[in-house]
């Protein structure tokens, strides 16, 4: 049997051969298998996304891989790949016809035009105070309506869950969404006093006397103790929760095609260890999840007469805190971000794209050990002559085991299938046709011819062996899977017919039935024996 994509989605029945043109396809030569195929990559490769800026702010995208240095442990590592990518660019805004009394009308876009941005505001409704909140709604209704264009879906969301828009492009809907927000905090202090902040609290609960005396001026002893466990107890809920949103919302955007953005509206929040942060980032590189974060407090000064270890403090280092987490996992995924600014509609017009240009440095730690240990990490412009600044991951934790190389697999083709990139490690065509079964029945047909001069063989029982799988996936015009399935070729080619194999290639038809309509065709190909992979992009308007 066929084995489809494992996504919750029903597919169609697909059916695939494989042989070079003008011949007759040789079972002892070439077979086809349904089994997963397990890619031969190193398993303790670590990725690490790099913004590189200059004077101006403006990202920069014309260093090469000689210009890094990488350290691990403040070890010189080799960097294994190195990769540059590209934004797809700004979006053109086109006003609604009538918006303004200066906007002409307009008239709709081409169906055909399919999206290549997903874009998802997560704002954080359990630790933002009522005034922020309205300031950043306000804020992120006025970038919405003026900056987002034709080409992008926006989706609102919550840390609380309480509110949530799927992807879209109605303005309407975003509008109605963002004017639901309210503040929604999940675990409250049940003793107010003192107000402590959490590092306060922890301090006090480590046996810090002098941070414990400082509460007992306006507390007494055991309402001090209720205050710290309290204190303790909600920040953990609440930071929890705010990171498996996250999580959540990184994992859920790994199904989309094109350029994917997570807009972090958040004052911040303090996460349990330094696991949680890494998990997340390793994912969102991993799913090409770029996540950008705005601090919607604005800006904040520390009064000068706040002494050390005092309430106002404490306060401040809390402040500091939270944004110190924000600007982790923007770094550590290649993202921006915006803080300390009162210009929030600015500040959202900055963070709803993602940078022009991003370098992943990408190396394999020797010897690394799978002890779950933390990897301070450091990159660095050698030489710098134009002080470049950047931007880059801070750290990675050590597995704790090797992963599986079949699951591995599994999610080395899901992230190509969905991904938007062209790749050309192998040179691929790609031809389509439909046919008319029935006025909702439409028969798609995706022919992929793979040119063999590119795929590694090697010499095994006197054939020419190799392995490819091939990967035909369906997106409809706002950027949802429909449909695919992906099969592996087994190559074992006789050596009085290699020249002819190499020469013509091999045709991979794919057979599947959608309705009527516009969709994005994706072909993936690897070649797991030459760990090279071609990807391709193609469009069908089916009426």
């Amino acid at each position: 049997m066929t084995r489809l994509l494992a996504l919750p989605l029903a597919m169609a029945a697909v059916s695939l051969i494989a042989m070079p043109p003008g011949t007759q396809q040789s079972p002892a030569q070439m077979t086809t298998h349904d089994s997963t195929p397990v890619f031969k990559t190193a398993v303790n490769v670590v990725d690490v996304p790099v913004v590189v800026r200059d004077y101006k702010g403006r990202a920069v995208g014309t260093l090469t891989k000689d210009d890094f240095q990488l350290f691990d442990r403040g070890k010189l590592q080799k960097i294994t790949k190195f990769t540059l990518e590209k934004s797809v660019g700004p979006d053109v805004i086109v006003p609604m016809a009538g918006e303004t009394k200066e906007s002409p009308a307009i008239e709709a876009l081409p169906a055909e035009i399919l999206p290549e941005r997903f874009v998802a505001y997560l704002f954080d409704d359990v630790h933002v105070s009522i005034n922020d909140l309205a300031m950043a709604r306000d804020a992120a209704d006025r970038h919405m309506k003026r900056s987002i264009g034709p080409k992008t879906r926006a989706a609102i969301f919550t840390t609380s869950g309480q509110t949530m828009l799927d992807f879209t492009d109605d303005r309407e809907k975003w509008h109605e969404a963002l004017y639901k927000l309210q503040i929604r905090p999940v675990a409250r202090d049940t003793v107010p006093c003192p107000p402590l902040t959490y590092d306060w609290a922890r301090a006090i609960d480590a046996g810090d006397g002098d941070a414990a005396r400082v509460g007992l001026d306006t507390c007494g002893t055991m309402e001090l103790w209720h205050a710290v466990q309290s204190r303790l107890a909600a920040t953990e809920q609440e930071s929890t929760l705010g990171f498996q949103t996250l999580q959540d919302l990184a994992k859920r955007m790994s199904v989309l095609p094109g350029e994917r953005t997570i807009v972090l509206a958040s004052p911040g929040f303090l996460p349990r260890s330094a696991d949680q942060q890494s998990y997340l980032i390793d994912h969102a590189i991993h799913d090409k999840v770029v996540i950008n974060a705005l601090d919607v407090r604005g800006l904040a000064t520390m009064p000068g007469s706040v002494a050390p270890g005092s309430p106002g403090w404490w306060a401040w280092q809390d402040f500091n805190h939270r944004m110190d987490m924000m600007a982790v996992l923007a770094n550590g995924t290649g993202g921006y971000f915006y803080h300390n600014n009162n210009d929030l509609d600015t500040g959202f017009d900055r963070v709803a794209g993602n940078p022009e240009y991003r370098y992943i440095l990408s190396f394999a730690p020797a010897d690394l050990m799978p002890d779950g240990s933390v990897h301070a990490l450091k990159v660095a412009i050698v030489p710098n002559p134009h002080h470049y600044d950047l931007d880059a991951r801070h750290n990675y934790i050590a597995p704790k085991r090797l992963d599986d190389p079949v699951e591995q697999a599994k999610q080395e083709i899901t992230a190509a299938i969905f991904s938007r990139d062209e790749l050309r490690d192998l040179s691929i065509d790609v031809h389509t046709g439909f046919v008319r079964l029935a006025p909702q029945r439409i028969r798609l047909t995706v022919n992929t011819h793979v040119d063999l001069k590119g795929v590694k063989l090697h010499k095994d029982a006197g054939r020419n062996r190799g392995d490819l799988t091939v990967t035909a996936a369906v997106f409809d015009n706002n950027g949802n899977y429909i449909a695919g399935i992906e099969r592996g070729v087994d190559l074992q080619l006789k050596e009085e017919t290699l020249e002819h194999w190499i020469s013509n290639g091999i045709q991979v038809p794919a057979i599947l039935e959608v309705k009527p309509g516009n969709y994005l065709v994706r072909v993936v190909v690897r070649d797991t024996e030459g760990q090279l992979m071609a990807a391709h992009n193609g469009s069908v308007n089916i009426q």
